[in-house]
């Protein structure tokens, strides 16, 4: 009983280790629109979203439930395996973070724990179904349909606004993006907080410290809410500047745009209880954002290289996790080497961050100096033509060229 009581102690505060590290990881994706339009302050920003961060933690459990519950198969299942499979996510967390790299925490659980699980108990304790239809798939629709909703919203936006007072129009804007902002950390809290929850939940039943079934306990609903909002308020600041100025230049409009069209995806599928990628959500909906004004653009080649990441997160995840219980299982001197290895790693991507440092001083300071690209070029290409008023206007502000001082043949020519 001892060794489960120990096992089951660095299960949990491993994982609010991930929760810690989910936090700062995902920050981005509610607040790096507001931060590279200037809508609010970097540290303001982050407080605000650390708050309700921490109250969406409260306000559903079926997140939780369907990782707890639905996932893997709880009989076979030890705390064991739960350990490894954090240690599979945490690193990813950590790597991504390192190079500014928006990726998927939720993914990165995910994986963890279907290859944990594998390695421990065979693919027949996974539930394929309940992977496909309720991680996998939303994987692949949240980006395409935040992405053309956002897209839509921004087109909208800036028909509607024409005739608007621009410095009006600009405070507005600006005042939504922030509700939106907001709206946007409430879903993480609700999403991303919940799939610790399920994750000590499922440890706790695995231990036998809880009957299969059960509910997160409000203490383990309490300690994931405070983890992820202590994680969000330091502020993944790498991953901040890639969402905010990496992807694509957004204006106001086009920040609330993207903000409202994720956190209504995010919010949705918390209610079905799909474990849903924020990441993935918010990225989807700024680069729809990006595309949705005219002559806007989407730098492609980092987008290509996020879409990478986000294709590795799921096996990488698993391979980390499955070579981390075969280690736990050799007892307590194995999983006593995975957690010195993980602290160990963790500690050692800390101190390569710090060659360079990204924090809420210089996060707005792209310089990035990318060329668009051939996509990218196209599509800012393809704009309708100037209407005759504003050809007059262009042509008025263009000087016509300089008529030559002589039109005596040249020096050479002369000497001739």
């Amino acid at each position: 009983m001892e060794g489960i009581s120990l096992i089951l102690a660095i299960v949990v505060v491993t994982a609010l280790a991930f929760d810690f590290t989910n936090g700062f990881h995902d920050t981005a994706n509610a607040m790096a629109t507001t931060i590279s339009t200037g809508a609010l302050k970097p540290k303001v920003a982050v407080a605000m979203s650390a708050v309700l961060n921490l109250v969406g933690a409260f306000l559903s459990v079926e997140v939780a439930n369907t990782i707890s519950k639905g996932l893997v198969d709880e009989s076979g299942i030890r705390p064991e395996v739960i350990f490894a499979a954090l240690v599979g996510a945490i690193l990813w967390n950590l790597l991504t973070w390192l190079v500014g790299l928006p990726s998927s925490s939720s993914h990165a659980l995910m994986g963890g724990l279907v290859g944990a699980t594998i390695a421990s108990a065979g693919v027949g304790a996974v539930h394929g179904d309940v992977l496909v239809t309720k991680v996998l798939i939303p994987a692949i629709a949240a980006p395409l349909v935040a992405g053309i909703a956002a897209m839509i919203a921004s087109r909208l936006t800036y028909t509607m606004g024409k005739k608007a007072d621009g410095k009006a129009a600009a405070k507005g804007y600006r005042a939504g993006q922030i509700a939106s902002a907001g709206l946007v950390s409430l879903a993480h809290g609700t999403n991303d907080a919940q799939k610790t929850m399920g994750i000590i939940t499922l440890a706790l039943v695995a231990g036998g410290s809880l009957a299969p079934d059960s509910d997160p306990p409000m203490w383990v609903i309490l300690s994931a809410g405070v983890a992820i909002a202590l994680g969000t308020y330091l502020g993944g600041w790498r991953i901040i500047r890639t969402m905010g100025k990496g992807l694509t230049d957004l204006q106001p409009q086009q920040g609330f745009a993207a903000q409202t069209s994720a956190a209504t995806v995010i919010l949705a599928s918390s209610h079905l209880g799909f474990s849903l990628s924020t990441t993935h959500s918010v990225s989807g909906a700024v680069m729809g954002a990006g595309l949705g004004r005219k002559g806007g653009v989407v730098r492609w080649s980092t987008a290509t290289r996020m879409f990478v990441a986000w294709g590795l997160t799921l096996p990488a995840a698993a391979l980390v996790a499955a070579l981390a219980e075969w280690v736990c299982g050799f007892g307590d001197w194995g999983t006593a080497l995975v957690a010195v290895f993980l602290v160990g790693s963790s500690f050692a991507i800390w101190k390569i961050s710090r060659r360079e440092v990204v924090d809420h001083t210089n996060v707005n300071d792209s310089d990035d100096a990318e060329s668009p690209g051939v996509v990218t070029t196209a599509m800012a290409a393809v704009t309708p033509p100037p209407t005759a008023a504003a050809a007059e206007e262009l042509a008025a502000t263009i000087p016509a060229p300089a008529k030559p001082a002589s039109t005596d043949p040249a020096p050479s020519q002369a000497a001739v």
